[in-house]
């Protein structure tokens, strides 16, 4: 099985949708994903989500499972903070960004990152273990049942699967998927609009496997639709 995780494309928060330019990008991932072609395609709750899975599912004629786990509402509460300023941002900003933090504040480190409180009042460690739950049941719809850091091979298939989701979500969700410890992936990963991982669940013939990164965030299909070429729509890649 091939797992795709899209990102959206380019985004209006305020209105929770894409701009002109994030339009213009879905359609240039439908006709990328649309080269091999897609069994079934899923898509977080939130509008921005849905707005870049729908051309690739109007493309390939498919419909689009919404997976309200996937939502990036959830994610955003469970794994936020607010700072001193009253304002909102990522738990693990405080490993990356420490002027984020309040001055009395510990900085987040590789150790302690379990035990911090959330916007919804529980710790990121139980944030990141509802994505891990939830994660677990999404593949096991699809034949993969995890057993520690290896899945068990229920059905093998052979399908192509796409999930258009989020950063905030996507980030703890591929920790969990890969059995990386978040606050490292956190802390060393981005994932950027509109960018494309692969993920590749072989079927071994002893009957378990491991997903295997292909590509990360890939985003080269911009530059045959000669989009700009742009990380988050800032830095120039």
């Amino acid at each position: 099985m091939l797992f795709y995780l899209i990102r959206h494309g380019d985004p209006d928060y305020t209105t929770d949708s894409l701009t002109p330019l994030g339009k213009r990008q879905a359609e240039a991932i439908a006709r990328r994903l649309a080269v091999h072609g897609l069994d079934r395609i899923y898509s977080s709750p939130m509008g921005r989500a849905q707005q870049t899975a729908q051309p690739t599912a109007e493309l390939l004629r498919l419909p689009i499972g919404i997976e309200e786990w996937s939502s990036e509402a959830l994610a955003w509460n469970e794994l936020t903070e607010i700072d001193e300023k009253g304002k909102k941002h990522w738990i693990y900003e405080r490993m990356t960004r420490p002027e984020t933090c309040e001055k009395e504040k510990a900085i987040l480190t590789m150790e302690n990152w379990t035990e911090m409180p959330s916007v919804a009042g529980t710790t990121a460690k139980e944030g990141v273990a509802r994505i891990q739950a939830a994660s677990d049941e999404f593949f096991a719809r699809h034949g993969y049942v995890r057993e520690g850091l290896n899945y068990r091979i229920e059905r093998p298939s052979d399908e192509r699967i796409a999930l258009f989701a989020h950063a905030g979500f996507g980030l703890a969700f591929l920790a969990v998927l890969l059995g990386i410890p978040p606050q490292f992936l956190w802390s060393t990963f981005d994932m950027t609009h509109c960018g494309i991982s692969i993920f590749h669940f072989a079927n071994h013939s002893d009957g378990w496997t491991q997903p295997r990164c292909l590509s990360y965030s890939d985003t080269s299909f911009l530059y045959e639709a000669r989009l700009p070429m742009k990380y988050n729509n800032s830095l120039k890649i």
